[in-house]
């Protein structure tokens, strides 16, 4: 018999599976960073810093009150890799073999790998590879600019285009970060951290097949709860039908079908949450929670999912001109008690030690209450806390709604 799930019971299951259903119990420990990785699958890296980079508020979010360098420590032991996986993403090692199949063919990745350059340049990225080889890792900031201060993002210095196409092949990866900026070694020294007899493709790498069912079983668990058309936007995966997989997947008893509120197909919940679906089908699953997204937090990074899921129509606007942005550069989504409510444009200004409140906006309907003004204002004095800018200074907010 398929089981019946309100919407509300079915964004509850959800955050379950992300650890986002109920604060934290107890004060953050390093090993939680990776354990909440392992948790997520993936954890999308951005470099935005105007309230913090992504990946640091996206544990967080999780986790609470913790040390940033945890990140970086559990990177520099080998517990996790960098590649392209969502997007760029911090990826526990032990799933380096279901993206290997991607540095084999990098070309295949569009904009990420240039084979012209790679060829173009064969011989000065052969002279990198063997001054890392016998000197060590690099950074980019290592190579000096020729003719001046570059233009932008994308305005590579040659020698950081060198690195990026080496790692995007596999050749190089991210042994450690140093203020954020990437190490590149060579990828034999970096896996030997992991992999203490080296890694092998021939002996280690899964075939296509077998890669491709892990990464969609990985979405499934991170995602709780998954229909089709949820299922390859986790790893960026060709789009497909994954209706077949995820009914094989159910036969074997790993995903739960159940009909879901105002969905007309049938969505899956993963047995990891057998106990949490229990609960939620006597009415006792209840999201506690408050606090703020990152813009790259897996809960919204897939728009169409958020918005089937939660009513919640997110873009992110730091990569849109000024002129034509709704909200602000870098709006954090505002998760409360298992609805998305609102949204915040806000800025931490560390030298001043002010957490600038540049605009808070409830999402229609969401009913102003005392319950909820509390809630969130104690998460945004929590973030604030946490960042070392503790004066929380409001500019903008809803009629009515006030700082408690």
């Amino acid at each position: 018999m398929t089981l019946h799930l309100s919407l509300q019971q079915a964004r509850h299951l959800h955050l379950a599976a992300q650890g986002l259903l109920t604060p934290a119990r107890r004060k953050a420990k390093p090993a939680d960073v990776l354990a909440a990785i392992r948790r997520m699958a993936l954890l999308q890296i951005d470099t935005i810093s105007v309230v913090a980079r992504s990946p640091y508020l996206v544990l967080w979010s999780r986790l609470g009150d913790y040390e940033p360098a945890w990140l970086e420590q559990a990177l520099a032991r080998g517990e996790l890799y960098e590649y392209w996986a969502h997007e760029a993403c911090f990826v526990p090692i032990e799933d380096y073999g279901l993206l290997r199949y991607r540095m084999r063919d990098p070309a295949a990745m569009g904009w990420k790998f240039s084979v012209r350059w790679m060829q173009q340049h064969r011989p000065e990225i052969d002279t990198l590879l063997a001054r890392i080889r016998d000197h060590g890792a690099v950074r980019s900031a290592d190579f000096e600019r020729q003719g001046g201060k570059g233009n932008g993002w994308w305005d590579w210095k040659p020698e950081k285009r060198h690195l990026e196409v080496l790692f995007s092949a596999g050749e190089l990866m991210v042994t450690e970060r140093r203020n954020f900026q990437r190490v590149y070694d060579l990828a034999e020294r970096v896996l030997a951290k992991h992999y203490r007899d080296g890694w092998d493709d021939m002996r280690d790498q899964p075939d296509w097949p077998t890669a491709e069912r892990a990464m969609v079983r990985n979405s499934c668990r991170a995602l709780g709860l998954v229909k089709a058309g949820w299922v390859g936007d986790y790893y960026r995966l060709k789009r497909g039908k994954y209706d077949a997989a995820l009914h094989a997947m159910a036969d074997a008893g790993e995903l739960v079908p159940v009909q879901v509120e105002g969905f007309k197909h049938d969505l899956f919940v993963h047995q990891s949450l057998a106990d949490e679906l229990s609960l939620a089908q006597q009415g006792k699953l209840n999201a506690t929670a408050t606090t703020l997204l990152s813009p790259f937090d897996p809960v919204v990074w897939d728009r169409k999912r958020a918005s089937e899921l939660f009513g919640f129509d997110y873009r992110i606007e730091c990569y849109t001109p000024a002129p034509k942005r709704q909200y602000g550069y870098f709006v954090l989504p505002i998760l409360s008690r298992g609805k998305l409510v609102g949204r915040l444009d806000a800025k931490a200004h560390r030298k001043e030690g002010v957490f600038e409140v540049k605009a808070l906006y409830l999402e229609p309907g969401v009913r102003l209450s005392q319950r909820l003004m509390a809630d969130v204002s104690a998460a945004l004095q929590r973030c604030a806390d946490w960042h070392g800018t503790p004066h929380v200074q409001a500019n903008r907010l809803p009629d009515g709604f006030s700082l408690i």
